[in-house]
C-alpha cells in the first residue's frame, strides 16, 4: 500500500468529491482516473491496483492525476480477500476521510493463473462486497458505476471465452441491482455502465486474434466501435456527484446496443 502525499495537510476540499477507481492501474481503469483528475468538481482520485509488483503502473497514474493538480491516493488491495478490502477503505478512510464516488472496474477471469471459481469471485463477490463496505464512508448524492459489457448486460454469450466473464459480470449487476432500495435509503445512486465491444481494449485484440475478422465484422454490422478514452468518460461522467442533486440514469450505454 502506497499513500501518495496529500495536496493540503487537511487533506481534500470538502467540496471537491473523492472518487475511487478499481483496478485503477491501467487500461479503462487509468483512463477512467485521467479523466477525474482533469474536471473540476474531484478533488481525489484514489487508484486501487491487485498486484505489488506492478505497483509502478498505478504510481504512474497517480502521477498523471497530480499533474493534473489533484490529489492522488495509491492502494493496493487484492479486493477478492476481505480483509485486504478492509483495510483499503481504514487507509482511505485515515487519508481522504470520506467517499463520494466509486467506480467498480476491477474485472477478471482470462488470466492463465484464474482458477474456475475466479471470474464470480473479482467480477461479482468483490464489487458487492466493496459496496457494502464502502457506504459508511459514502454521504448522500455520492454515486457508484459498475462497469459491465453489453455481453454481460444483455446476457449474450457470444465468445466461448468471455463467458464465464460475461456470466459473472451479470451476476455482479444483479446483485447489486437488487441493494438499489438500501443504496437510495443512504442517498447513493448506482449506475451501469456497459460498453459495446472496446475496440483497443486487450480483451478486444485478444478475441480478434483468436477469430481473425471478428472485430471488422462487428464494425461492419454496426458501425464505429467506442475506443477507451469514450468509455472512460461515460465511466467518469456516471462516477461523479451532481452538485444540484439530479438522479444518475440506471443504465448508461456506450456504443452500438445492437446484438
Amino acid at each position: 500500500m502506497t499513500l501518495r502525499p496529500a495536496a493540503t495537510e487537511d487533506g481534500a476540499d470538502m467540496g471537491e468529491a473523492v472518487v475511487l477507481v478499481t483496478g485503477g492501474s491501467r487500461g479503462v481503469g487509468a483512463e477512467v482516473a485521467g479523466l477525474l483528475a482533469e474536471r473540476g468538481d474531484v478533488g481525489t482520485v484514489v487508484v486501487n491496483h491487485r498486484d505489488g509488483n506492478k505497483a509502478w503502473m498505478a504510481r504512474a497514474v497517480a502521477a498523471r492525476v497530480e499533474a493534473a493538480g489533484r490529489r492522488a491516493l495509491v492502494l493496493r488491495a487484492d479486493l477478492t480477500d476481505p480483509d485486504e478490502t478492509r483495510g483499503m477503505l481504514a487507509d482511505l478512510e485515515e487519508s481522504a476521510g470520506r467517499l463520494d464516488g466509486l467506480v467498480l472496474n476491477a474485472s477478471g477471469g482470462l488470466e492463465r493463473w484464474a482458477d474456475e471459481g475466479y471470474a464470480m469471485r473479482i467480477n461479482a463477490d468483490s464489487p458487492v462486497r466493496l459496496v457494502d463496505a464502502a457506504l459508511p464512508l459514502m454521504r448522500p448524492g455520492g454515486r457508484i458505476a459498475f462497469v459491465t459489457s453489453h455481453w454481460a448486460h444483455f446476457e449474450r454469450y457470444e465468445s466461448p471465452v468471455y463467458a464465464p466473464v460475461a456470466r459473472s459480470k451479470q451476476a455482479g449487476e444483479a446483485a447489486l441491482r437488487a441493494r438499489s432500495a438500501q443504496l437510495a435509503a443512504r442517498g447513493v445512486a448506482l449506475t451501469v455502465v456497459s460498453g459495446d465491444v472496446i475496440a483497443d481494449s486487450p480483451i478486444a485484440l485478444m478475441l480478434d486474434r483468436l477469430n481473425p475478422g471478428w472485430l471488422a465484422a462487428r464494425r461492419d454490422r454496426v458501425g464505429p466501435l467506442p475506443d477507451t478514452r469514450a468509455f472512460a468518460g461515460a465511466i467518469a461522467d456516471a462516477a461523479v456527484p451532481d452538485g444540484r442533486g439530479a438522479r444518475p440514469p440506471a443504465t448508461v450505454y456506450v456504443g452500438s446496443t445492437r446484438m
